[in-house]
């Protein structure tokens, strides 16, 4: 018993993570019908400038709201000249290159500056372990899950009650609609972006004390945040989020009771399989398209 609960606990905060990276992808998708493959490395940002930082004597609240405001700036810019440019052509598959030139490009960047090795980002919240039903558990775990719930109940009202989150709704729905109704397309696109962004870059922070940071920390968080979006439905915020942390308590039994080799093999195998069964998404809706 006390064997499962550890699997559930460490589950939940791995699959936080992954819940808070598919989110990101959830808020591209719902405006832009486009995405950034580079988005993993977003967390990446926000766990290394946060430790620059406070290497250069930067209080550690300040650190952390600077790390989210460049990782807002990096996703913002990105949209711009990585993005827009190639999104125009329903057919163009520029973007995804492009965005990953850049994830590339970064990771690159940063192993210049930072270095090769990982590092701990300090956190009160791994400082002492918890006892829950005998499982021992940082609080910074349980946080991960939490945060996610509120960023995901926190994107839903956004997204029904203010008039940006309308703004989103109607340029997903057709674009060309919403600017004849005076809304700023290309302004939704970047803000969307920017928005994800920044919702990286505070997961890199929450989770960069527990796996510690480095230049390629958020290569294999991109990569499974995107088959939780797309096992999930990236059309729906709540469908992410249940979806990320039921793999990641998938991705701790196999781990626990076959190997960590499995674990691989059963999660993508997993997302083939639901893709084969659900194409849309276990939450997701089926998006019709009039040509």
């Amino acid at each position: 018993m006390q064997s499962i609960i550890q699997y559930v606990l460490s589950g939940l905060a791995i699959g936080g993570c992954y819940a808070l990276v598919a989110l990101g992808f959830h808020i591209m998708w719902s405006a832009a019908k486009a995405v950034n493959f580079a988005h993993g490395d977003t967390l990446m940002l926000g766990a290394v400038l946060t430790i620059m930082a406070i290497d250069r004597g930067i209080p550690l609240p300040l650190a952390i709201l600077a790390a989210i405001a460049v990782s807002c700036l990096f996703g913002v810019l990105l949209e711009r000249f990585a993005v827009r440019p190639f999104a125009k052509s329903a057919s163009s598959i520029g973007w995804m290159l492009t965005t990953i030139a850049i994830g590339i490009m970064l990771e690159a960047l940063v192993t210049m500056q930072f270095g090769g090795f990982s590092r701990a980002l300090p956190s009160p919240g791994v400082e002492r372990a918890i006892s829950i039903g005998g499982a021992g558990v940082y609080p910074q775990e349980l946080v991960i899950p939490v945060f996610a719930v509120l960023a995901m109940l926190g994107l839903s009202w956004m997204q029904r009650r203010t008039l940006i989150g309308r703004a989103m709704h109607a340029v997903s729905f057709d674009r060309h609609a919403a600017s004849l109704m005076g809304i700023n397309v290309n302004w939704m696109f970047a803000f969307s972006f920017g928005l994800a962004a920044a919702l990286g870059g505070a997961a890199g922070i929450l989770i960069a004390p527990i796996t510690q940071a480095s230049a390629s920390m958020g290569l294999t968080l991109g990569l499974k945040g995107f088959a939780v979006a797309i096992i999930g439905g990236i059309t729906s915020g709540p469908g992410v989020v249940i979806a990320g942390l039921g793999f990641g308590i998938v991705e701790k039994f196999v781990e626990g009771y076959i190997s960590t080799a499995a674990r691989e093999i059963v999660g993508f195998g997993l997302t083939i399989l639901v893709l084969l069964v659900f194409p849309q998404g276990l939450f997701g809706k089926r998006e019709v398209f009039k040509v």
